[in-house]
């Protein structure tokens, strides 16, 4: 982790009622963190001349690909199945227009790289289980558990509220009370800069992770003495 603060706005408001003054103070804290787990999205696809074939086949190779992600430490748990399809295949030229050719079985699957650093070792594994039937349809680097980078960004909106309240009491000649209350918008993640995937000098392929930002903003309000 490696942290960055970032104040997005401030609000001072001074009252003319001597009892009720306070100050408001907006502010943010963010978080860099490098994911440490990976999404691959993948597709087993094959044609053949009757649906049932096609479906034998997307299975087998589907068997296959499952194999090779158990093989390189992936848990059943983090293979989900996200569509089964058969439909009709067909083929279109000027002269003969649609014709169909067979049928096309397809199965999707979302895995859960939570080992970051074998997520290029799991690509090539199932790139190689499923051949030319296996569509490797995107990596998504993300971080698993937010929680400790959720608590450090809240930290470091805290501190940047504090040190902002403290700038404009002493411009005001005032001095920092009790804080009246502390209200949090809520914790965001920003999308990451994706990593993307690349072959090495050797041919394996590396997944870059890029970094994701989480952040936290609050408002506090101090009273005035």
């Amino acid at each position: 982790l490696f942290a960055s603060i970032i104040a997005l706005s401030l609000i001072a408001i001074p009252t003319a009622n001597a009892a009720g003054r306070y100050i408001t103070v907006n502010a943010e804290g963010t978080i860099k963190v490098v994911p440490d787990a990976v999404r691959v999205l993948a597709q087993v696809s094959i044609v053949d001349g009757t649906n049932s074939g096609a479906l034998a086949k997307a299975n087998s190779s589907s068997s296959a690909v499952r194999k090779a992600l158990t093989s390189n430490g992936i848990a059943t748990k983090d293979i989900a199945t996200t569509s089964l399809t058969v439909y009709p295949e067909y083929n279109y030229t000027q002269d003969k227009g649609s014709v169909q050719i067979g049928y096309r079985a397809s199965q999707s699957f979302t895995v859960v790289v939570k080992n970051a650093a074998n997520a290029g070792a799991v690509v090539d594994a199932i790139a190689a289980a499923g051949g030319d039937y296996l569509q490797l349809q995107g990596v998504s680097p993300f971080v698993l558990d937010n929680t400790k980078a959720t608590e450090s960004a809240r930290a470091a909106a805290v501190k940047n509220a504090k040190a902002k309240a403290a700038s404009y009491a002493k411009l005001m000649g005032v001095k920092l009370g009790k804080v009246n209350y502390l209200t949090e918008g809520g914790a965001t993640y920003n999308p990451p800069v994706y990593g993307v995937m690349k072959a090495a000098a050797d041919s394996a392929t590396v997944i870059d992770l890029g970094t994701q930002d989480v952040s936290v903003s609050i408002s506090v309000q101090w009273a005035l003495i």
